[in-house]
């Protein structure tokens, strides 16, 4: 009998050991018992189940909780929240994890439909669209109208109606900051002035501000727009990011979005909410009476929130997937971020200048963070694996305030309106951001993040300022082995601040990531990003490849593979795979190692970035691929010095100059008082603003606009390309006449395809490359051979056989004329090189 109740003792300690499972499934009830053939229906209540287990000290949680979802979705009407009291141990943990081979989807979305095709006439609607649209009721919401900012058609996000096409954005005329106002070219929108609801999607450097249009004036050609508040007065009142007013590269670009005047193409949606109706343009692969519309209700899904004194601990996500969400804090009050998305609550200019903690400091600026899907605050020994976030309005998963040892691993982030992954304090609502954040109670900051093995694509689809992986204030933390593709702006940031004051980041590591296709609108970006003194942390063995070309940057070289910017200290930066040393050290502090990084790192480091081999299937998800969008390269940059009234220029001191920051001292070419650098450059922008310091007395201009670059090793059948090479720089100007400067530059974004004679008479020309500058009307044309030969030697190989060339090139000499100082019927002139 003893032995009897020996044998019994071991087999209820090996159940206990296996834990307890509570079942969940959307055809289940929350009166069932939460058994697999009696499974509850939400997970809130199954968290409630297990929450009583655990305070009741029964047995069977021994091994830990298992809350197990079957397949299917899961509506959500509130958010999930996990308490302290919800937290597992070491050797008890919670587990919320899909069924095995099963997929369940937690959803703040809701299904719109019942469409039907538009019949009756809707004051505003297009003419065009007119036999194309369908509308729907929008059902209300917890007896309140319904509003939203996202739709999602067959898990494709479509396009909220906007004033121009495809992927085109309009440039502003001028921002009024006395006033608070832009002027913009006058819409072709009968009655826009009139709608309510209109907002405003600006580019401005590194950002972009969403912006409610209070007002609009029509004066002729032009209008003037005014803004509601708060967002009227921050984006008037803080310094930068501000709207780019250029000659040399554009002002900001824009659009106007939500009217129904702008419903005038496939993919595209307007929400009349006070009439609760919604207007749809479908695509050609669309059909409405089966298509699966949803819009999102809920902005967050999952909140876990503990204390610092007691944290939620050893709750675990498996195969999860999370949804729809929305974010409608632009709608209410504007959206105007400073930096990786971190939206501005107030800011503005010091005058004059200078705090108590930095004399220097020219602005301040308090800021809000964005909601998220899943939010996360004091919470140690948590993680996140094999889920899936899609289809999300901001932030994907937050790991905000007082966080330990938390692992987020093998995991898809894939259409984020925001940043993908945000871990850490980046400033509290009432810290100035300026200000090192170092918390007499250092269990608030984030501590031990292990952020490794994620496929994050198609991120930060709505606001461009954010980026794929964002670390604030953290310690001790590691980002490995990640691959982050087709986003707008940077793939990792990590830090805040802009100082090299003592704070709370220390011993950070960013090991082993992939990132590429990065900088699809915004530059002043990187593959990596940094700011602020964080000792003991290291970028190492990172691949960085394939930058876009932002169509709109504000600086078009303004882009780098690692960038540690102002304040950055106490960095190891080494061996990390990039096409070229395209990086920038931006006021960096003291204590930064650099060492062998670029082109010539390790084929095998190269290689074994990224995922890794378990979780390589992951990068099934790719979205990069199918945009076919340029990218770009480093080039050599083109800076002319322009003296008055024939002075020269102290070539000794400009040689000086470009040797103290790194710059070839013998890349000057001069052509009468006009003096040229060509070569490569960290910043251009930097560079030109040295430079006019340095010689006041000359008109300092950049070039930024390179819009033709012929190279042999892509345009040629034969790409061997010379060791060395010689260049040929030469000038002139386009006529004055702007159409026919529009005519020049369209022949030439479409030579290629047009007009492939061209290229062929500069492959049996051997010219190496052939680039050609923009600054205003004036052009510079650089043309490299290889090193030794003679431009009049292999200059007439290029018409040989070619009439086409013959015929190219007469068709340019009407649009070409000579700069200033020309002689009669004088076009190009040669810029001669200096003499060493």
């Amino acid at each position: 009998m003893k032995r009897l109740h020996i044998c019994l003792a071991i087999i209820l300690l090996a159940l206990a050991g296996n834990g307890a499972d509570i079942w969940v499934s959307p055809k289940g009830s929350d009166t069932n018992n939460g058994s697999k053939d009696q499974p509850l229906a939400t997970v809130s209540a199954a968290l409630r189940k297990a929450r009583d287990l655990r305070r009741m000290n029964d047995a069977s949680v021994t091994g830990g909780i298992h809350i197990i979802l079957r397949g299917g979705v899961y509506v959500l009407h509130e958010p999930i929240v996990i308490r302290t009291e919800d937290a597992g141990t070491a050797d008890s943990p919670t587990f919320i994890k899909a069924a095995e081979g099963e997929q369940p989807l937690l959803s703040g979305g809701v299904t719109i439909g019942a469409w039907k095709k538009l019949l009756s006439p809707v004051a505003g609607l297009p003419a065009a669209a007119k036999a194309h649209v369908w509308v729907a009721d929008v059902p209300m919401k917890n007896g309140e109208l319904f509003e939203f900012r996202q739709l999602w058609v067959n898990n494709v996000k479509a396009i909220r109606a906007k004033s121009v096409n495809g992927d085109a954005m309009l440039r502003i005329l001028n921002w009024s900051k006395k006033d608070e106002s832009c002027w913009i070219p006058t819409p072709g929108f009968a009655g826009l002035q009139n709608m309510n609801g209109v907002e405003m999607f600006i580019h401005q450097w590194w950002a972009i501000a969403m912006l409610r249009i209070k007002k609009m004036e029509i004066h002729g050609d032009s209008t003037q727009l005014f803004f509601h508040q708060p967002e009227s007065k921050i984006q008037n009142e803080h310094p930068w990011p501000a709207p780019w007013l250029s000659k040399e590269t554009g002002n900001s670009a824009f659009y106007l979005v939500n009217a129904l005047q702008f419903l005038d193409e496939p993919g595209e949606w307007y929400l009349d909410i006070t009439r609760q109706k919604i207007y749809y343009w479908p695509r050609s692969s669309e059909s409405m009476p089966t298509a699966s519309v949803v819009a999102p209700y809920l902005e967050t899904l999952v909140k876990m929130e503990g204390t610092n004194d007691n944290p939620v601990q050893h709750i675990f996500f498996k195969g999860i997937s999370f949804q729809h969400t929305g974010w409608l804090r632009p709608s209410h009050y504007g959206h105007v971020p400073h930096q990786a998305g971190m939206y501005m609550t107030e800011a503005y200019k010091l005058r004059p200048a200078g705090t108590k903690e930095n004399p220097k400091l020219d602005n301040q600026a308090w800021i809000g963070r964005p909601a998220a899907t899943v939010e996360i605050s004091f919470a140690d020994n948590t993680g996140f694996e094999n889920c899936r976030f899609e289809h999300l309005a901001s932030t994907g998963l937050d790991y905000h305030k007082g966080i330990h040892d938390n692992v987020v691993k093998g995991n898809l982030f894939k259409d984020i309106g925001g940043t993908a992954v945000l871990a850490g304090v980046y400033s509290d609502p009432g810290h100035e951001i300026h200000l090192p954040y170092n918390p007499k109670d250092e269990r608030e900051v984030c501590d031990g993040m292990v952020i490794s093995n994620n496929f994050i694509t198609d991120a930060t689809n709505e606001d461009w300022s954010c980026v794929g992986i964002g670390l604030g204030y953290t310690k001790n933390s590691l980002v490995e082995h990640n691959e982050i593709e087709n986003v707008s702006y940077t793939g990792i940031s990590m830090g805040w601040g802009w100082t090299a004051a003592a704070n709370a980041m220390k011993n950070n590591k960013i090991i082993g990531n992939r990132i590429h296709h990065y900088g699809k609108q915004n530059y002043d970006c990187s593959g990596i990003y940094t700011l602020s003194a964080q000792p003991g942390s290291v970028i190492s063995e990172n691949y960085i490849d394939s930058i876009y070309k932002a169509p709109y940057a504000h600086l078009p070289s303004h882009w780098f593979y690692v960038y540690t910017d102002e304040g950055s200290s106490y960095f190891t930066v080494k061996d990390n795979w990039t096409p070229s040393q395209k990086f920038l050290q931006n006021a960096n502090g003291p204590g930064n190692e650099w060492s062998n990084n670029g082109p010539m790192v390790s084929e095998g480091i190269k290689l074994n970035a990224g995922l890794q081999s378990s979780y390589e299937w992951l990068a099934e998800e790719r979205t990069a691929y199918k945009l076919k969008l340029p990218i770009n390269e480093e080039h050599s940059e083109v800076i002319e010095l322009v003296t008055k009234n024939g002075k020269q220029l102290d070539v000794s001191k400009l040689k000086q100059l470009l040797a103290r920051n790194n710059i070839d001292s013998n890349a000057i070419y001069q052509w009468e008082n006009h003096y040229v650098i060509f070569a490569k450059m960290a910043d251009v922008g930097v560079m030109q603003g040295r430079l006019q310091n340095n010689f006041p007395e000359a008109e300092v201009k950049a070039y930024h606009d390179l819009f033709y670059e012929y190279s042999k090793n892509k345009h040629c059948s034969d790409k061997a390309v010379s060791k060395e090479w010689d260049h040929i720089l030469l000038t002139a100007n386009l006529v004055a006449d702007k159409k026919k400067q529009q005519e020049y530059l369209d022949y030439h974004a479409t030579q290629f395809g047009k007009w492939p004679a061209i290229a062929k008479g500069f492959c049996n020309a051997d010219f190496q490359q052939l680039l050609i500058f923009r600054n205003e009307r004036q052009l510079m044309l650089v043309i490299s051979i290889p090193k030794g030969e003679s431009l009049d030697k292999l200059n007439p190989k290029t018409v040989e056989n070619n009439q086409k060339m013959v015929e190219w090139n007469k068709i340019m000499g009407k649009y070409q004329e000579g700069i200033e100082g020309t002689k009669k019927g004088e076009t190009w002139v040669f810029l001669n090189k200096v003499d060493d």
